[in-house]
């Protein structure tokens, strides 16, 4: 079976991730950015940062091409930890994803976001007009400078261990 890696990576949180399931797997056939090539894989861990609430556009685009694979989402968000949160994320994202696919599994954490963003936090301080959670806002990007971290990088590789373990049973069956 083929395998390959395809990610998206804006501040090099979801480049980190894609990195853990490269270590985690024996063979990699494509690993790096969206690519035509590595529609030729069976198996692909397809990574992504969040944008306005799901994937970029072009990872959108890689992903609507993708028929009859096995797809493992994997991605990083600024804002939240909420599960919840998590889940509209990944919700949003698999609906660019074929029905023909097959889902095998998804990891979302938190992701450091650019210093400019807490410049304008602070900025924001000074308005006149009050910004409404700004305070948590500031506090919540303090919380994912560490991420992903090394705790979310081990979930990450249990769930690739648990896939590809789980999927290779299946198949000895």
């Amino acid at each position: 079976m083929q395998k390959a890696i395809v990610y998206s990576s804006r501040t090099g949180n979801t480049e980190m991730l894609a990195q853990t399931v490269r270590q985690v797997l024996a063979q990699v056939e494509y690993f790096g950015r969206p690519d035509p090539v590595a529609l030729a894989a069976d198996r692909l861990y397809v990574g992504f940062y969040t944008d306005k609430g799901t994937c970029d556009p072009a990872l959108a685009d890689f992903l609507a091409d993708l028929r009859g694979k096995e797809i493992f989402l994997f991605g990083t968000a600024g804002f939240g930890g909420s599960p919840d949160y998590f889940e509209e994320i990944l919700c949003r994202v698999k609906a660019h994803i074929d029905p023909s696919n097959t889902l095998i599994g998804t990891f979302m954490c938190q992701g450091k976001m650019p210093a400019t963003v807490r410049e304008r936090y602070e900025r924001l301080r000074s308005s006149p007009v009050p910004v409404h959670n700004l305070e948590n806002m500031i506090a919540n990007f303090d919380k994912a400078l560490s991420h992903p971290d090394a705790d979310d990088r081990m979930r990450l590789e249990q769930l690739v261990c648990e896939v590809e373990g789980n999927i290779l049973q299946s198949k000895e069956s």
